[in-house]
């Protein structure tokens, strides 16, 4: 490593960029912003046609991982046989041939095919990884760690916690030197698989206001006027635990007299399915299945709608939500906000104060409530001034930003 020089640092994660994970686009941003070296390691090529305006502001090195292994075989026959020379291959492979015992699948292999390519490619002057996601992202991040003698940490969000197994977390936790999440549910989770009580830290991803303009003006319409509906919006991918579908059937039931209309933001795998659904309810003339947009759009969205709806629920996969960040964008906007008492919305959305709060999966208490927020300006505007100040009082994100900021630095040096 060059005298005088910081020791930098590898981020890790399943894709990158992805328009869906605006949290991990923010965090990389404010540590550029704070002189953090570092590059991005990703496992994925990006399949968004789209990026975020703060994708073209992080100006780190970015670096590709095979996404399969028989894609590029010669790159990974080069990482495998410097595996071969390495010490830690007498770490790993103790701990890669146990994992496999109880995982026997192709994405083990792929994941250790990956860790050798990284570890063999690795600069020299990296001294610490970090990754976002348990799962499959800090399986490969394990593995290149204990190849190329360094340490590792983990930021883990919603999906990776409640879809892998115990042993697998548990494991993971141990072999790290520390990991943030994101909300107290997840904090919860992983603090009682954890090999000691302060290895997992709950750092909130917060909003960084300075991406968003000041809320503007609102409509008084009151949803009985056809030229003037109620518009509400909702911003997520099309799968299971967004509750889409139970949205569809709550706007169903709304009463003929009321007039609305809404916008989905967001591609996935169910979007046809849900658009079917649509039109089988005789919805689909009221609604605006908008795609995948970049920030500017989502903005654009928000300011032009009356109301933010998210129904999230637990998926059929054992799947959930952390806290969205597109929760806080709408609050960012002074939207009043409907959505489910579930996962970690309620740490920032508290029933009758900032939005109100239906039971997850409860289709007549979603339409009670978007029906009653739809006929109740003065309502509206009274929840979403509370979630404008809740959301600058307690969830800006440079505190968050600063804390990782901290502890990857500390781990780099202690790493060099």
């Amino acid at each position: 490593m060059t005298a005088g020089k910081a020791p930098r640092i590898a981020v890790a994660m399943k894709g990158y960029p992805r328009l869906s994970e605006t949290f991990i686009a923010q965090e990389l941003l404010g540590l550029q912003q704070r002189s953090l070296p570092f590059e991005i390691w990703s496992l994925r090529h990006p399949t968004d046609a789209a990026k975020h305006l703060m994708h073209h502001q992080i100006t780190a090195p970015v670096r590709y991982l095979p996404e399969y292994l028989h894609d590029e075989p010669a790159r990974v026959a080069r990482g495998i046989l410097a595996a071969l020379l390495r010490p830690g291959l007498l770490r790993l492979l103790p701990i890669f041939l146990r994992d496999l015992a109880r995982d026997r699948t192709r994405n083990r292999w792929r994941r250790f095919g990956q860790a050798c390519v990284m570890a063999r490619e690795l600069p020299d002057d990296i001294r610490h990884l970090h990754v976002h996601y348990l799962h499959t992202p800090a399986s490969v991040i394990r593995y290149a760690a204990l190849l190329a003698g360094l340490t590792w940490s983990f930021s883990a969000h919603a999906k990776d916690i409640w879809t892998t197994e115990d042993w697998e977390k548990r494991e993971k936790i141990a072999s790290a030197v520390w990991g943030v999440t994101c909300t107290r549910d997840g904090h919860r989770e992983l603090e009682r698989l954890s090999d000691r009580p302060d290895k997992v830290a709950l750092v909130y991803h917060g909003l960084d206001l300075a991406r968003f303009p000041a809320p503007g003006s609102r409509s008084a319409w009151d949803g009985s006027d056809a030229n003037d509906p109620v518009r509400f919006v909702t911003i997520g991918r099309a799968v299971a635990k967004k509750g889409f579908d139970d949205l569809l059937d709550a706007l169903a039931k709304l009463p003929p007299t009321l007039h609305w209309r809404l916008t989905h933001i967001g591609g996935g795998e169910k979007l046809k399915a849900l658009q079917a659904q649509a039109q089988a309810l005789g919805l689909d003339d009221r609604i605006v299945w908008a795609g995948p947009k970049a920030q500017d759009e989502v903005i654009a969205a928000l300011r032009a709608a009356d109301l933010f709806v998210l129904p999230s629920k637990e998926a059929g996969d054992g799947d959930r939500d952390g806290l969205p960040n597109v929760v806080m964008e709408a609050a960012s906007q002074g939207l009043p906000i409907v959505a489910t008492d579930f996962a970690g919305i309620p740490e920032f959305v508290r029933d009758g104060v900032e939005g109100l709060l239906v039971p997850p999966g409860d289709v007549a208490a979603l339409a009670a409530a978007l029906g009653d927020l739809a006929k109740a300006p003065e309502k509206r505007a009274t929840l979403g001034e509370a979630a404008y100040a809740r959301l600058t009082g307690a969830f800006s994100a440079q505190a968050g930003l600063d804390r990782v900021a901290t502890m990857l630095k500390r781990s780099a040096g202690e790493g060099a």
